[in-house]
């Protein structure tokens, strides 16, 4: 089979990238590097099945190109973390919606089966925990600019979905929860990488709020093992799916156990939202996926259990 990935150079398109290729596919990425890394393909770039373009999505006749000759489509280009989101706005929806819509109306053309990756963001202020797909989106208000990457994302659902019901364009959500593991950086607020650096580095370790917020976390190995399952059955075109683990853990523990990990004296300092990104900033005291629809339509379940994502994430660290 012949793959695209459009943001294939960031953490979870490295990954995909390398297990396809391991499984004897030919893989094409797309990718700007606004947020993704030529170091995460370095590896991959002497792979005879291995072919990346620098460019981005919004280079229409370049990805009408790339889609054309691809048998599947996934579609991880987006802006993505926290940190980015409330200081580029703009460029949070225009990079997430326009680029959605540029590869859905292409891949039509053709009718590619395109895989879209989501967020456990579009579930918002909810509290009806766990998260199920079919649960209600309980946004906060358009004067808070967390919350405007949540809504681009559940627009690119809308989209995607939308294009399988009216066009019958193959397609498939995803909804991702804390994805970590080697090659993440913490460049744009993703708490584990960051705090495996600061240990390591002994700085303080800066933890946001309280730290009585809990998180779900999944190793990358997981999350792509799920990605390349749902995309090998048509039935689950038009559907969208959680995928995540279901181990709850405090932030403040969190840091706890990475500083245990990496063997650090670090100290861990509160720093309050509204200090670390704006005034009025809103978190979500827990976001844990039901995970039961991908469990029951591909028997995906999370392999790999806390302490050992952590591992990993403290030895690419510390190696790097």
């Amino acid at each position: 089979m012949r793959y695209l990935i459009t943001g294939g150079a960031g953490f979870i398109g490295s990954h995909l990238a390398e297990e396809l290729l391991r499984r004897g596919h030919e893989v094409y990425i797309l990718d700007d590097l606004s947020t993704g890394s030529i170091n995460n393909i370095r590896h991959l770039k002497t792979h005879d099945k291995f072919h990346y373009v620098i460019d981005t999505v919004m280079n229409k006749q370049l990805t009408a190109e790339l889609i054309d000759g691809a048998d599947i489509v996934y579609h991880l280009a987006a802006a993505v973390g926290v940190k980015l989101i409330v200081e580029s706005p703009v460029r949070t929806i225009e990079t997430n919606i326009q680029a959605t819509e540029i590869v859905l109306a292409l891949a039509n053309k053709k009718k590619r089966p395109v895989f879209v990756a989501s967020t456990s963001e579009v579930y918002g202020k909810s509290e009806n925990l766990p998260f199920r797909e079919d649960g209600d989106l309980v946004m906060g208000a358009t004067t808070k600019g967390r919350w405007s990457y949540a809504c681009s994302k559940a627009i690119d659902e809308f989209l995607t979905l939308a294009y399988w019901k009216e066009r019958k364009l193959p397609t498939v959500v995803a909804r991702l929860f804390n994805t970590v593991g080697p090659r993440q950086t913490g460049q744009y607020g993703m708490v584990v990488p960051n705090f495996a650096r600061q240990a390591l580095a002994g700085q303080p370790i800066t933890v946001f709020g309280d730290g009585k917020q809990t998180r779900c976390f999944c190793h990358v190995s997981d999350v792509v093992r799920a990605l390349i399952g749902l995309m090998e059955k048509p039935e689950g075109y038009g559907n969208v799916y959680n995928i995540g683990n279901h181990q709850e853990v405090s932030i403040l523990d969190l840091a706890k156990q990475i500083r245990e990990i990496a063997q650090s004296k670090s100290e861990i300092v509160f720093v309050p939202y509204e200090k670390a990104y704006e005034e009025g900033f809103e978190d979500m005291p827990r976001r844990v996926p039901d995970t039961g629809k991908i469990k029951n339509f591909i028997g995906w379940t999370p392999t790999v259990a806390l302490p050992q994502i952590l591992a990993d994430v403290v030895e690419f660290y510390r190696r790097n």
